[in-house]
């Protein structure tokens, strides 16, 4: 590949982000300045906090300290993660790999929208893309690989009834990410960009008739309160979030600390992630339709609408001949090849630029 790291045109300052005073105290072997995805979302509250606070520390017996926050706490968008990750305003990033596919379109190929249908697949997905992630988090963002962990299956909500992908025509929907996007269009939906936290004042204003996130990610934000129907297909995949630790600062720790780290995240924080992912979308839609137990409050009453056979022969029709080649044509040949050996081999599909 021929990719070339390319800094962000503006660094905030230490200052501006509530970090002064975090990196200038580090020691240069020990100490992790740390930045996490959604403050009010599981995966941070109950994996991601815990994990750097104070799981790797007590496995480290101290010699490993952190400092903790994330991104929506900092001010910034999760699109400039690996960009501030990589110019070293702070040691350890995560964020949702769509919000970085104009930086680095290779990741869009780890989470195409209905490429992995159950969770057992999206992990063989996420295992097998693990090289080409590492190349190009390496070489687009200056960054090392530490883990790749889901969010629940990416679910339709919508203010309006809807009877199954049919019904999805000339609707406004908020995708996830570019390839949702473009899946969405080819189901003759119109896909507007909106940004996470705005989505439930536009379901509400009828900006937007429908919007896809996380089954459990929308009822801890509320979305259930501006949502009445509940598609469960997994339209925008699994919002995988990557984990990944500046170059620099990986490069400069002893072997030993780096094998503690990784060794940590693998057993304490991928692998209970990922157990977690098992039961979470089905969590989700339980506490967002009331069909089912809810561990986390009050039930909704939203209508859930089961996918046919119909619906999956669509979603897999817009993939293969809409999603996928767009896909291909927006990265070069050594990332199709890498990728057709690897994931495509998994989901029986070919990346062929078109």
């Amino acid at each position: 590949m021929t990719y070339s790291f390319r800094p962000s045109r503006m660094v905030p300052t230490l200052v501006g982000l509530g970090l002064i005073g975090l990196s200038a105290t580090a020691s240069a072997e020990t100490s992790l300045n740390v930045v996490g995805s959604w403050s009010s979302l599981e995966l941070h509250r109950q994996f991601e906090k815990p994990f750097w606070s104070e799981t790797l520390p007590t496995q480290s017996d101290g010699e490993i300290t952190t400092q903790v926050t994330t991104h929506d706490q900092m001010g910034i968008a999760g699109a400039d993660v690996y960009r501030y990750l990589g110019d070293g305003l702070f040691d350890v990033g995560m964020t949702v790999a769509d919000y970085t596919v104009g930086d680095a379109p290779a990741l869009e190929g780890l989470d195409l929208p209905m490429m992995a249908s159950d969770i057992a697949a999206a992990q063989q997905v996420a295992q097998a893309f693990r090289p080409l992630a590492e190349t190009t988090m390496n070489e687009r963002f200056n960054s090392h690989v530490l883990a790749i962990v889901p969010y629940p299956a990416q679910v339709l909500f919508c203010n309006t009834p809807i009877e199954g992908v049919e019904s999805l025509t000339d609707k406004k929907v908020r995708a996830s990410g570019r390839s949702t996007g473009e899946f969405i269009e080819a189901l003759g939906a119109q896909s507007l960009n909106i940004a996470f936290n705005e989505v439930p004042g536009s379901l509400e204003r009828g900006v937007i008739d429908c919007a896809v996130t996380g089954s459990l990610s929308g009822y801890s934000a509320g979305w259930h309160e501006v949502s009445s129907h509940l598609l469960a297909l997994p339209m925008g995949g699994w919002d995988y979030v990557i984990t990944a630790i500046n170059l620099d600062k990986w490069n400069d720790l002893d072997e030993a600390t780096q094998t503690q780290i990784q060794s940590s995240v693998d057993s304490e924080f991928v692998a209970p992630v990922w157990d977690n992912a098992r039961t979470e979308t089905a969590r989700g839609i339980a506490c967002l339709t009331g069909q089912g137990e809810c561990p986390l409050g009050e039930p909704a009453d939203m209508t859930l609408v089961r996918a046919t056979e119909d619906d999956l022969a669509a979603a897999r029709q817009a993939l293969e001949e809409t999603v996928l080649p767009a896909w291909a044509s927006r990265v070069d040949a050594d990332t199709r090849k890498a990728w057709n050996e690897s994931v495509g081999q998994i989901v029986d599909l070919t990346a062929t630029a078109p």
